[in-house]
């Protein structure tokens, strides 16, 4: 037997030592014909076990399912070449591009670390506080690990559902600016349905546009638009794990398994560098604790005592009409004419948003009466941890 199997894995940069493998059993080989992930960590058992002719059939498999699944076709001449003499690297074709060489490598660490670490069971993303009722589903972005999940909404308590592979922008995430070619950090939510006929065959399946940028990158100085989680040509199985302008790239089949869990204007898309998971226990605690400073506004609102009402707001708040002098002058007009105030919340979702602040968005509808004033209004605030303590830098309608 050549001395493929060593070579092999370092040319993966040492995925054997980084990222071993589950052991799959005969019924987990049968299944993964519906799954590529499953698939090719399949294969890659057979090569870790020196079972050449098992690797070989598994991936013709993976190619007859999905014939433009471009990495299986590496694999599978690999597995050829090892016949006749040693392989020095994964892609061991000398005439090769070396940069589509090494897409392709970055893709198949990426999708074999994440179907080996999957999310534990008892931890959920950190940034899933609070789901409304109508909300069915959230999902959630890593885009370092080139992962989204799907996350149900389980009686309040998020579930883990899905997980799919995805390419994200060419220079990462964090987007700023317009063209920078990366893809943005943040809470967003699903704000249309592009069918296939409406779209060039660029956008494979379909599209789905979210809320980028939303009112907190204005306020940072955020731009650009056109950020849609959308599919692949129709010649194009799955795209590098950094090969976007910007957007969240799914292969066709699951875009269209994932557009069974969204609904439009609802859906949250919280995308972030990397995940932050916390035990359901540190999640509950979290989740008690925005909603008692959440609660905390309303009954401090309805005393009528401006000055523990805007005791709840930072110095450094902003809406699009001005700062924080402006608001608090403002609601000191408008309580001055309130013989009584009463606000109730309905509908609330409280999410975190990724990165390197304590930042939350809450949206809620807001019923509000008072002796000469009574609306219903949809509105979100961002609530910024200052001094240890929640306070809101943005609220607006939303």
């Amino acid at each position: 037997m050549h001395r493929l199997w060593p070579a092999f894995l370092r040319g993966l940069t040492l995925l054997a030592a980084c990222c071993p493998l589950l052991a799959l059993g005969a019924g987990d080989a049968r299944a993964s014909g519906s799954d590529p992930d499953a698939a090719l960590g399949a294969v890659f058992k057979d090569i870790e076990r020196s079972q050449l002719s098992s690797a070989l059939e598994k991936v013709d498999s993976l190619i007859a399912a999905y014939p433009n699944f471009r990495l299986a076709y590496l694999i599978r001449g690999d597995l050829l070449t090892a016949r006749a003499r040693p392989l020095t690297t994964f892609g061991n074709l000398p005439d090769a591009p070396a940069d589509k060489l090494a897409d392709l490598r970055e893709e198949a660490i990426a999708r074999l670390k994440a179907y080996r670490n999957r999310p534990p069971s008892n931890y959920v993303p950190r940034y899933l506080l609070q789901m409304e009722q109508d909300q069915k589903y959230a999902v959630v972005v890593d885009a370092q690990r080139s992962r989204l999940y799907i996350y149900q909404n389980d009686n309040g308590r998020p579930r883990f559902v899905a997980d799919y592979y995805i390419t994200q922008g060419k220079l990462g995430a964090e987007k700023s600016r317009e063209g920078d070619k990366r893809t943005p950090i943040g809470v967003y939510h699903v704000t249309a349905n592009l069918p296939r006929q409406k779209l060039s065959d660029f956008y494979g399946s379909g599209a789905f546009p979210i809320s980028y940028p939303n009112e907190w990158d204005r306020q940072q100085g955020r731009d650009g638009h056109g950020i849609w989680l959308h599919g692949t040509p129709s010649d194009t199985y799955s795209r590098p794990p950094r090969a976007s302008d910007g957007c969240v790239v799914l292969t066709n089949r699951d875009l269209d398994a994932l557009a069974n869990y969204l609904q439009i204007g609802l859906t949250p898309v919280i995308i972030s560098n990397t995940i932050e998971w916390l035990s359901v226990d540190d999640w509950a605690a979290e989740r008690k604790a925005l909603n008692h400073a959440i609660e905390d506004w309303r009954k401090d609102w309805e005393t009528r005592d401006v000055n523990r009402y805007l005791a709840h707001y930072s110095k450094n708040f902003r809406n699009n009409e001005g700062g924080y002098d402006r608001w608090a002058e403002q609601k000191r007009l408008v309580t001055a004419g309130k013989s009584w105030i009463k606000v109730e919340l309905g509908k609330l979702s409280v999410f975190r948003s990724p990165g390197k602040e304590d930042l939350v968005v809450a949206t809620f509808e807001q019923d509000y009466r008072s002796n000469n004033l009574s609306n219903v209004l949809k509105k979100r605030q961002y609530w910024l941890k200052e001094g240890g303590r929640w306070k809101i830098v943005y609220e607006g309608f939303a």
